[in-house]
């Protein structure tokens, strides 16, 4: 599989990457352990986690699952989300941060983590104080590089700046929520990660699984799907929505392209984009993911892609 370079880093991933969001959720160790493996076999190199996903289970299950293959993988977990009831269990602040890095670390199972997350900005917390924490724990040898996630553009910046400031260690890549449904993110997340070679990670690319023709235009989700007991499954899937789906399938019709190849191929054709991060349950859902990674779109198919999926694109 594709290896590319995380923003200006010398840091490198699989153009496809495994969200592990969904172990210690909606599936055990075991099944867990079935989709790392599967994702190794499909070559996929960079395995995203977060010390609040599945409380803390996540990490254990992906560590262990890991074990023996650590130097071939790259890790990336979050610290920042709320992890307990105290009043230390959230958020960037030194105090918290280097709390959260150790318990990660022990849950991983492993002496250092290749990417490590501000899971969500804190309002509370200067960002120069995560910054100097971060820069004290990548010369410690806990943490190879930072990234942000869920940053607004103007953040995305502002720490930029504030790392160039003070000569600390920088961001090197945001993780925002970016699918063909979901284009928010273009609006001023996308331009400041260019303007500062920060890269962009996307989550949630197939749309909680919207993208990949599971649901149908008037049908109730499929059983065991993510948006089955979900209350936003009427927001989500509505008219608008299915238009586009049904845009995009002509798209995919023409050029013989499955819609989790668009959906993929076209965020894997996004310059800032390194890796698309994609959750799976099963191993099968790996190897479909795997080879739509391994899909080229041509220019242009990414603009008919583009146009069909544009704010305010009529049927």
């Amino acid at each position: 599989m594709e290896l590319r370079t995380v923003g200006r880093s010398g840091l490198q991933v699989s153009v496809l990457g495994l969200g592990c969001n969904n172990f210690g959720s909606r599936i055990d160790e075991d099944a867990a352990r079935s989709v790392v493996e599967a994702s190794l076999d499909a070559g996929v190199t960079f395995f995203d986690t977060s010390d609040s996903y599945g409380g803390g289970r996540s990490e254990e299950y992906l560590g262990r699952a890991l074990a023996g293959r650590r130097d071939d993988v790259v890790i990336a977990t979050k610290f920042g989300s709320r992890v307990g009831e105290g009043p230390y269990d959230a958020g960037a602040s030194r105090k918290h941060l280097v709390a959260a890095c150790e318990a990660s670390l022990r849950r991983l199972g492993t002496g250092y983590i290749d990417l490590y997350y501000q899971h969500f900005p804190d309002p509370k917390t200067p960002v120069e104080e995560t910054l100097e924490t971060l820069d004290a724990l990548v010369r410690a040898g806990k943490v190879r590089y930072a990234a942000s996630s869920n940053f607004a553009g103007w953040q995305v910046a502002e720490a930029e700046h504030v790392a160039r400031e003070r000569a600390t260690t920088r961001f090197v890549a945001s993780q925002s929520q970016w699918s063909l449904l979901q284009r928010g993110v273009e609006a001023e997340v996308v331009p400041a990660c260019a303007a500062y070679h920060v890269a962009v990670v996307p989550f949630f690319p197939l749309a909680s699984g919207l993208l990949t023709g599971k649901y149908e235009r008037g049908k109730p989700p499929p059983e065991g799907t993510r948006l089955a007991a979900s209350p936003r499954f009427a927001q989500v899937a509505n008219d608008t929505t299915f238009d586009t789906l049904d845009r995009l399938t002509v798209i995919g019709e023409k050029s013989g392209r499955s819609l989790l190849e668009l959906a993929i191929g076209w965020l894997s054709a996004q310059p800032v984009v390194p890796s698309v991060l994609v959750g799976a349950t099963k191993p099968e859902q790996v190897e479909a993911n795997a080879a739509a990674a391994q899909v080229a779109l041509s220019a242009e198919e990414v603009a008919a892609v583009s146009e069909a999926t544009s704010p305010g694109t009529a049927s």
